[in-house]
């Protein structure tokens, strides 16, 4: 969010550049990198195998590129063309039950001979079953830490397959080692690169049903396979389907639901959140930052209410919640809403 922000601000790369060490001076929160560090990054990218994919490129999945805003820079290793194909996530429990295993199976090859690319998140269980019933289809696995780090290690030899046969995806730096706050964004990730997702056996506040809010709040098509209620790995599955998600059984159900939505891939993105830009040489008046700081709550709320509190233009406002967000107070949403950092 911040990152589209400064953009539409400043307008040009290099201009949002120059203002960031002025705009996170203040608080030393953060500190850009160096050009030296951006060339070691791409040239280790690079000497992996792998490559950099920018939104703006025509590469980037289609999609993730429709979202408000799009994951500005990811890493891909593999056939980046299975993004650019009908994709179908398959997630679930990581102890899952052999039933639940084989449904997975199951479904993921039968969808991946109908010409789906089966996008999980290389985790033990139903997200393993799946990319390995689907390697001769196509198959994209969505990774929490750098595309170099095989997460869990028992699965190094899955990942070896998926990178010779399929499609490794990343939106974290080259290196880095996947912590808890890492898999709420690649739930993100594979749910945005699908039309639906299938959830099979999830526990009631497992990282399966993060997913399907994410989907839901992508406006993609949330289904569950149906498991016994005595079975606390389906309570969750479950859950859902009470709550309206489509029942599936096999793999002709989940063609069925998605075609009986409008494909996603015909909808056009939704435009900007700011249009209006400033001068980034330009000073904000301190006591016009402490009244924007002052309107925040942990409650999010859109910069027109903001800037209504605080009788402040829209664009300063926007100017302003960048800064705060550089300092680590203030957190962005999509949609254009912000509350302070929690």
């Amino acid at each position: 969010m911040t990152f589209f922000k400064l953009l539409e601000q400043y307008k040009t790369p290099s201009a949002a550049l120059a203002a960031v060490p002025r705009l996170s001076a203040r608080t030393s929160a953060i500190k850009p990198k160096s050009i030296d560090d951006a060339e070691r990054e791409i040239r280790l990218i690079s000497e992996y195998g792998a490559t950099l994919l920018c939104s703006c490129e025509d590469d980037f999945p289609p999609l993730l590129k429709q979202f408000s805003p799009p994951p500005p820079v990811l890493t891909a290793y593999g056939d980046i063309t299975l993004a650019h194909r009908r994709c179908i996530a398959i997630v679930g429990a990581r102890q899952a039950s052999a039933a639940g295993r084989k449904i997975a199976r199951d479904i993921a090859a039968t969808l991946s001979n109908k010409n789906f690319t089966i996008v999980s998140g290389l985790a033990r269980g139903i997200d393993g079953e799946a990319h390995a019933a689907s390697l001769d289809g196509g198959t994209i696995a969505v990774l929490g830490g750098g595309i170099d780090h095989i997460y869990p290690p028992q699965h190094a030899r899955l990942y070896e397959q998926i990178a010779n046969r399929g499609l490794l995806l990343s939106e974290s730096p080259f290196g880095h080692r996947a912590t808890a706050r890492d898999f709420p964004r690649r739930n993100r990730i594979i749910t945005g690169l699908s039309e639906g997702v299938v959830i099979i056996e999830a526990a009631e506040r497992s990282g399966s049903l993060i997913s399907a809010r994410t989907a839901l709040e992508q406006n993609r098509e949330v289904m569950a396979v149906p498991g016994s209620p005595l079975d606390p790995r389906s309570a969750g599955s479950n859950r859902l389907l009470r709550q309206g998600a489509t029942l599936v059984r096999h793999a002709d159900d989940v063609v069925a639901a998605l075609e009986s939505i409008v494909p996603r891939r015909l909808q056009s993105p939704e435009p900007p959140l700011y249009k209006d830009g400033l001068d980034s040489t330009e000073e904000i008046p301190k006591s016009q930052r402490d009244s924007v700081h002052s309107a925040l709550s942990p409650t999010p709320i859109s910069i027109a209410d903001i800037a209504h509190a605080t009788r402040i233009s829209v664009p300063r406002c926007a100017t302003i919640l960048v800064e705060l967000e550089l300092a680590g107070i203030a957190r962005t949403y999509a949609g254009g809403l912000d509350s302070l950092a929690i």
